[in-house]
């Protein structure tokens, strides 16, 4: 009877040797695979590869050893009510919807519309004690908020005004078409018929 080889009493080299024969076979295998070539009447579709689009230059400044900072605007700074505000309102008994509108808007760049008179009684509303501390939102949201779903918040970016109207108002405000010569339908008045069929 032969000797086993020295490394047939190791099941470490044993495991090595039959997993390398597996993987010998897997390959070799692998290679006498083909593909089968593309039927010449199959038209392939080429589509046009998207041209790449330039890249668009953003000015960057070193800010410290190690960051480089975009010398651009943020969001928030293009567009004032997207800037995050967190506020405690004062805790006063007789707070108003009103008071709680002024406070939020207090160094955000923007004042309250005072000139519309349907606003004054959103105005005068109390400041619910869910309002006392908003945030951290947007300056919008926390607009809306306060003023409630009943409101809709309009931004005069030109004369920095924040003013709210109810949506009934506005459509109240727009003026109706007048019905046109085609529009105009005419009306006859029903007669009453007799068992006959004649009137």
């Amino acid at each position: 009877m032969c000797p086993s080889p020295p490394w047939f009493h190791h099941p470490e080299r044993r495991l090595l040797a039959g997993f390398l024969g597996l993987l010998w076979s897997v390959l070799a295998g692998g290679c006498a695979t083909t593909t089968a070539p593309h039927a010449l009447d199959a038209i392939e579709e080429v589509s046009a590869s998207p041209e790449p689009e330039a890249p668009e230059f953003i000015p960057v400044v070193r800010y410290g050893r190690y960051s480089l900072v975009e010398l651009a605007p943020t969001a928030a700074q293009r567009d004032l009510l997207l800037q995050t505000i967190d506020v405690s309102m004062p805790e006063d008994a007789r707070a108003t919807v009103g008071d709680g509108l002024r406070h939020v808007l207090k160094r955000s760049g923007y004042q309250l519309c005072e000139t519309a008179h349907t606003v004054i009684e959103l105005y005068a509303l109390p400041l619910p004690a869910a309002h006392l501390h908003l945030g951290p939102m947007t300056l919008r949201d926390a607009l809306l908020t306060l003023a409630g779903p009943a409101w809709e918040l309009h931004a005069d970016d030109r004369a920095r005004q924040i003013c709210f109207e109810r949506p009934s108002d506005s459509l109240a405000a727009e003026p109706t078409p007048e019905p046109t010569a085609g529009d105009a339908v005419q009306t006859f008045p029903l007669m009453p018929s007799s068992p006959g069929g004649q009137p």
